[in-house]
């Protein structure tokens, strides 16, 4: 789909369109070129959406090449690592991998050319002279004396050079550009150096390899790209991919390939830098490529992160034109904000502590769903309950602070989904450490409309049945470095892993296929580890917490004494409200109906609070005003003060009613909020003169449906073997084509039909 319409299209779109226009191309083309010497990281993945994102929006193609140029550091591996990691976000290369090392023959050619034409040398000056030679910014630098050699001297050397004649670095090819150049690349660059080693495609049949500033355009002509992207470190080369082309004519044959750059993804509390990485993997801090400690694709895609959520931080940060850090909590939030809605709800409990229902016989289980009300899925399971329980640890405490709302010798709590227990007897061990809890449950408390008892209690709690429950291993991940910019292995995280071996979970989560997200309430979202998981010994790995955390911890300097009323809220833990604030969460809860993650957030904030009241009193949707108020108002109050922002309470109502009312979809109205925190526009202004209305019609919807089922028939194969988790996968490609615009319902049933 062409992005032509769009007052928001990032500034290599409209080169693309600027070209398409003019006939410079006809089609575009463009590519992803890795270097096949490390697993791809999320820095990658920013390349791969732009560069195969580009290609489909404007209806071409994207090669995905390897740059092997260094026979040194390359292996299989890592092509397969670049390959799943492409697949794996959801772009197609049509199965077809492109090599440099296949275009070593046409690149030698072309080096002979250059030799030719006097525009290239051998020289057989040492690497300390050659540096020497080279000059600085300030002065120029000197020609070799072997820049004088003849033409027919450089080609025999250079023939030699190629059956192996000599050793490494005794001799190397240069371009003969110049010397005095500004632009200290242009300073007669290296094009071939000597390397004795095996290539893991090409054996031993090359002793020279080609500079990656000779093989990149080369390569990019012989495919035919249009669109060259590069990231911005690679600015000060253009200049040699321009000479290289433009030098041998190959502008004038057929239409060659420029080079365009942007700016490339640093995110803080992170390395990215391959050679980093791999000291990391080799040295053993991680354990291995995949760790989920790691900014790797494998390592986020074990971790549990979802493809969905990689495209969206990547969509998010946009493409800039100069470098900036990203700061990590805005990938966390991408997670977070794609799984919220997706994952059913489960109880865990990782410290466990016995609790005796003294007064409870038998047993019995409970209906419980796996969703909040607030979340369009359906889905329940049911929860054994029996007279013994396990707890969290943390949830019961004998001599509480004040505005400790769990369980304590004299407050009762709900166990949720379930009943009101309250505490009679706490059981200690020899060393004083409480080791059980005898409780009694009231039986007219169940949750639920059958609550008949009147107790009123300030949170619920999870727990699992002591019988029934599984004994699960959970993996809780950190970020791996502590400092925001780390240098080095001293500024790693000594708590980046926490590994629990007797976590205990309800046991309707271990499944035949473990290949699932839940969220673990109160803890946070999790995964069950694609590797180590087994029916007989359940992995689970933590994907993030359930608000950030990171922030909050720094701030902590010195631990909380129970005698504090207040205390830091650790990756969701409910703790200390005011009677205010609690007065808010019961009126958000039983009232409007609101879970209690989006309650607890819109309580503990006043100026959340106020700003939700206020767009409340203007359209009467309490869910979907709430959603986007804790989420999306949020982060601009992060910095800012109600005044401060370019939109208002009856703005943020007037967009939630347009969604409400169907007239754009929930996807559509992100983008028209993200217009509103930049302009002040009214949204429906915004929907207007962008025509964003949503698109409900079937007969308009077929057509691109049947499109994009004819474009992947390897897909549909795939659906119809069996593989129905790709249904999503068609229907995200038609919101795609839309921009968003289609009725995701009508989507998903029209998908549904047509696949069978």
């Amino acid at each position: 789909m062409s992005k032509s319409n769009s007052n928001s299209k990032d500034f290599l779109r409209t080169i693309v369109e600027e070209d398409l226009k003019s006939g410079k191309y006809k089609e575009v083309v463009t590519r992803f070129p890795p270097e096949p010497n490390g697993f791809p990281h999320i820095g990658h993945a920013k390349s791969i959406v732009i560069n195969f994102g580009i290609a489909r929006d404007y209806h071409g193609h994207c090669n995905l090449r390897m740059d092997d140029t260094n026979p040194t550091k390359e292996d299989t591996k890592y092509v397969e690592a670049l390959k799943d990691a492409v697949e794996w976000l959801g772009f197609d290369f049509d199965n077809n991998v492109h090599f440099t090392s296949d275009y070593f023959p046409k690149i030698y050619d072309y080096a002979i050319q250059l030799i030719k034409m006097g525009k290239a040398y051998v020289d057989s000056t040492n690497e300390e002279e050659m540096r020497e030679l080279r000059g600085t910014v300030t002065e120029a630098g000197k020609r070799s004396k072997y820049a004088d050699r003849s033409v027919e001297e450089n080609l025999d050397l250079f023939e030699r050079m190629k059956k192996g004649e000599f050793k490494d670095g005794e001799h190397v090819l240069r371009a003969k550009i110049d010397m005095s150049a500004a632009n200290m690349k242009m300073r007669d660059p290296l094009l071939y150096r000597i390397r004795h080693a095996h290539h893991f495609r090409a054996g031993d049949a090359w002793s020279i390899y080609p500079m990656y500033d000779f093989a990149h355009c080369l390569a990019d002509y012989i495919e035919g790209v249009s669109h060259s992207i590069c990231t911005l470190e690679f600015e000060n080369n253009r200049d040699i991919y321009n000479w290289v082309l433009d030098t041998l004519g190959l502008g004038s044959i057929s239409p060659r390939p420029y080079q365009h750059e942007f700016a490339r993804l640093g995110i803080n509390y992170t390395v990215m830098s391959k050679r980093k990485l791999l000291e990391l993997v080799e040295g053993g801090q991680v354990s291995g490529w995949d760790d989920p400690r790691l900014p790797t694709i494998a390592g986020y895609k074990r971790r549990g992160y979802t493809p969905e959520s990689i495209l969206n931080f990547c969509d998010g940060i946009g493409i800039a034109k100069a470098n900036s850090m990203v700061d990590v909590a805005q990938l966390e939030f991408s997670i977070r904000d794609d799984l919220n809605t997706k994952v059913p709800r489960v109880l865990c409990v990782l410290d466990p502590l016995k609790v005796t229902i003294v007064n409870y016989e038998g047993s019995e289980e409970i209906e419980a769903s796996y969703y909040p009300h607030d979340i369009p899925k359906e889905g329940s399971r049911k929860l054994p309950f029996s007279k013994e329980i396990y707890i969290e640890r943390d949830d019961f405490m004998e001599h509480p602070p004040k505005g400790y709302f769990r369980l304590t010798p004299e407050q009762p709590v709900r166990l949720r989904h379930a009943y009101i227990i309250t505490c009679k007897e706490v059981i200690k061990d020899a060393n004083g450490k409480i080791v059980e809890i005898k409780a009694e449950y009231h039986p007219d408390s169940k949750s639920g409309s059958n609550d008949t008892s009147g107790i009123k209690v300030k949170s619920a709690i999870q727990w699992v049945d002591a019988n029934e429950a599984k004994k699960v291993e959970v993996r809780l991940y950190d970020r791996l470095f502590k400092e925001e910019a780390p240098e080095g292995l001293e500024d790693i995280n000594p708590d980046s892993l926490k590994v629990i071996k007797n976590a205990l979970i309800e046991p309707a989560v271990i499944r035949d296929k473990p290949d699932e997200r839940f969220q673990f309430e109160r803890q946070g979202y999790f995964y069950a580890d694609p590797i180590d998981y087994s029916d007989e010994h359940p992995v689970f790995n933590k994907i993030v917490g359930l608000k950030d955390s990171w922030g909050k911890k720094k701030k902590v300097t010195q631990s909380v004494s129970q005698t504090q009323a207040k205390k830091e809220q650790i990756d969701g833990e409910v703790v200390a409200m005011s009677e205010a604030q609690q007065a808010l969460f019961d009126k958000y809860t039983s009232e409007l109906g609101l879970n209690s993650e989006v309650a607890n957030t819109l309580a503990r904030d006043e100026k959340l609070s106020s700003f939700y009241e206020e767009a409340l009193a203007v359209f009467n949707s309490p869910v979907a005003l709430a959603n986007i108020v804790s989420n999306d108002v949020a982060r601009e109050l992060k910095e800012k003060q109600v005044n401060e922002l370019k939109f208002s309470a009856k703005q943020i109502a007037e967009l939630i009613k347009m969604v409400d009312d169907k007239t754009i979809s929930s996807k559509i109205a992100k983008q028209v909020f993200e217009e509103m925190t930049q302009t002040g526009k009214n949204p429906t202004q915004i929907v207007e003169d962008k025509g964003l209305v949503q698109i409900s019609d079937p007969s308009k919807i077929s057509p691109i449906i049947d499109e994009i089922i004819a474009k992947n028939p390897d897909n549909v194969a795939k659906f119809k073997a069996g593989n129905t988790k790709l249904l999503g996968f068609f229907v995200g490609q038609v919101l795609k084509a839309t921009g968003g615009k289609a009725n995701p319902k009508v989507v998903n049933e029209l998908v549904a039909r047509k696949l069978k």
